[in-house]
């Protein structure tokens, strides 16, 4: 409780001095490396709001594959022979669950840990709690690499990374996003074509892709 009051009492402090130095000096504190399990400065490293659209899955089935017959779920994304099920359909359970930070569970959860609660139940793999600390579970590749199950992250307006994600195919990626919870996005999109950082490869992950 001591250290919550500390940093109200600077935040408080650093919004007055706004009046005196244009904000310079709150500009440079939301700047600086904080402490991601931290709630009130925690919310400077969540995913900065966008108005996700509705996402509108792609109906044919990727690489002419023969389409699966368990192919429905709350994405409406349509599977092949290749496809790993488990992971769409613990992406269909999650999906459109609210979003949260710092939230875990069914009624709030934020991207971090939807990235870790999908791992665990599809591929059994223990991750880092935050978007930056996940990095350190995984080996860094470019986005033409990516295949099923790599991680997605992506960098906020001051570089950092803030958001992560998981590849399924044909550009598709399943995150949780601020405006509207667990959903699948496009990499292609204006925003996370802009805001993509580097896909991440656990080596425990497999793929017949």
């Amino acid at each position: 409780m001591k250290r919550i009051s500390r940093l109200l009492f600077f935040l408080l402090m650093l919004i007055g001095l706004c009046s005196l130095s244009s904000c310079k000096a709150l500009k440079q504190f939301f700047s600086n490396d904080l402490e991601d399990e931290d709630f009130i400065i925690g919310q400077l490293y969540a995913d900065e709001y966008y108005d996700e659209p509705a996402f509108k899955p792609i109906t044919p089935p990727s690489n002419n594959n023969q389409p699966s017959p368990n192919n429905n779920g709350g994405t409406g994304i349509v599977l092949n022979n290749k496809d790993n099920e488990k992971l769409y359909a613990a992406v269909d359970r999650w999906f459109g669950t609210p979003y949260l930070y710092g939230g875990c569970t069914t009624s709030g959860i934020d991207c971090s840990c939807f990235v870790g609660k999908v791992y665990s139940e599809v591929y059994g793999i223990t991750l880092h709690r935050t978007a930056a600390d996940i990095q350190k579970d995984v080996t860094l590749i470019a986005r033409d690499k990516l295949r099923e199950g790599d991680i997605v992250f992506f960098t906020n307006s001051n570089g950092k990374v803030s958001h992560v994600g998981i590849y399924l195919k044909d550009d598709m990626f399943a995150h949780s996003s601020t405006s509207r919870g667990v959903t699948v996005s496009q990499l292609s999109n204006t925003y996370w074509n802009a805001h993509f950082y580097k896909g991440g490869r656990h080596k425990n992950v497999t793929t017949k892709y």
